[in-house]
Order: structure tokens, then C-alpha cells, then sequence
């Protein structure tokens, strides 16, 4: 039998580093795409190799089909697709929606929405066991941005996020008999690169718990919603936020 195997898009940092090294430690072959960052990608597959694990560093661009569809290649030639993490995101620079530009809005939906959209698309007939597939699971990672909306800053991005919340129900509604479970995850505050040090003292003074979260515990999310305990769990949006 082949090798489960656990694609982790935007994998090369942040939360998709630490899905990717999680999904490794559960014994996973793990697959993770990257765009611009090779250096850190590949260092997140030689750290799950010094660990015993197997991993793969695929440069691949979500938004575009093509690179999808070279994406899923190589998840078939190192096994079988038993999970997708969809965490590939942007969120452009901060402005009111009038300042801007409209290419980064198109940009902004294309990768964080659409991107999700190809990603799910041909993970579906992998897994389908009505097509044949084993079954599995999708985790889209969303964001608490739905919630606050992001005035002033990235409306885009709370938008696409709100778009990705909406395909995650949608997936879950119409895979359930596919043996396919479909879920999101939104973080809150998370201490990766995309929290500037203003963000940081913002989210810091308005956080319930008085701290901010870090990419281990958002991929735990990511991880229990894969797992067999959460095989009962579908259609879900799992807030990693600290009550905010």
C-alpha cells in the first residue's frame, strides 16, 4: 500500500511550517508547495528529515492550474493524498479599499480563494471513494478577519476569507458521501511573519488571554480536524484565536 501522503500549500513558514512538521511527526509523507521562499522550504523538509520524517518542497503558484495540477503529480508519485492543508495566503498592503490597487485585490482573491478552490478540485477525485480514492481530509485555513471585517487595513482579505469560510461549508455539504471531510480552521493572532509589530501591540491589548498564539497551536487544529477523533467533525470552523 502506498504511503499516505499530507499536502501543506504555503508550507515554506509560519503556521504552514508547522502543519508540515506536525503532519511529518503523525507519520505522514508530507508534500508542502511554496512560491518565492526555496531557501525556507527546503529547510522545513531537511528539519523533518533530521526527524525521521519524509518530506518534499514543491514550488508551485495555487492560483494557477497548471501549477496545481504539477502540485498533484507529485503528491501521486510519493503516494496517496489523505490530507490537504489549503493554508496558501497573501493579504497585500494595508490601506482603505480606495487606495487599492486593484491588481492586488485580484491577486489577494486568486491565491487565498480561488487557490483553495483548484487545490480542493483535484484533491476531490483523489479521495472520493465513490471515485475510487480511500477517503480523507480537507482543512482550508480561514481567518478571524471574517469576523472583524479589517477596516482600514485589508477588507480584501477579510473578504476572501469570508469566501473561503463559505467553501468550506459548501465542500463539506457536498463530499459528505464521498467519505471526504471538510473543514477550516481561522486563526486569530498568530506570531508568524504577516503580524507586524503594530498588529502585535493591537492584538496583545485587546486579547482575552493577554497573548498572542503561535503556529504550533493553530496546526494542532489543523491536526485533531485529520484525525480519527474528529471523524464525526465536518462542515466545522475552528477559531485558534484566544477568544477574540
Amino acid at each position: 500500500m502506498s504511503e499516505p501522503v499530507f499536502l501543506v500549500t504555503g508550507g515554506s513558514r509560519g503556521i504552514g511550517a508547522a502543519i508540515a512538521r506536525a503532519a511529518a511527526g503523525a507519520g505522514y509523507r508530507v508534500v508542502l508547495s511554496y512560491v518565492s521562499n526555496a531557501e525556507q522550504a527546503h529547510g522545513v523538509v531537511a528539519e523533518i528529515e533530521a526527524a525521521g520524517g519524509k518530506a518534499q518542497a514543491v514550488h508551485a503558484d495555487t492560483s494557477i492550474e497548471a501549477d496545481v495540477e504539477r502540485l498533484l503529480a507529485a503528491v501521486d508519485a510519493a503516494g496517496t493524498l489523505k490530507a490537504l492543508a489549503y493554508n496558501a495566503g497573501i493579504t497585500g498592503a494595508p490601506s482603505r479599499l480606495e487606495a487599492a490597487d486593484p491588481a492586488i485585490l485580484a491577486r489577494v482573491v486568486n491565491v487565498n480563494l480561488v487557490g483553495a478552490m483548484l487545490c480542493a478540485r483535484a484533491a476531490i477525485p483523489r479521495m472520493s471513494t465513490r471515485q475510487g480514492g480511500q477517503g480523507g481530509s480537507i482543512v482550508l485555513m480561514s481567518s478571524r478577519a471574517t469576523a472583524y471585517g479589517s477596516p482600514n487595513e485589508c477588507v480584501w482579505y477579510a473578504a476572501s476569507k469570508g469566501g473561503v469560510d463559505a467553501l468550506s461549508l459548501g465542500l463539506a455539504r457536498e463530499l459528505g458521501l464521498d467519505g471526504i471531510r471538510v473543514n477550516a480552521v481561522s486563526p486569530g493572532p498568530i506570531d508568524t511573519g504577516m503580524l507586524s509589530e503594530e498588529k502585535r501591540r493591537s492584538a496583545l491589548a485587546l486579547s482575552p488571554v493577554g497573548r498572542i498564539g503561535t503556529p504550533e497551536e493553530a496546526a494542532a487544529a489543523v491536526m485533531f480536524l485529520v484525525s480519527e477523533e474528529a471523524s464525526f467533525v465536518t462542515g466545522a470552523n475552528l477559531a485558534v484565536s484566544g477568544g477574540r
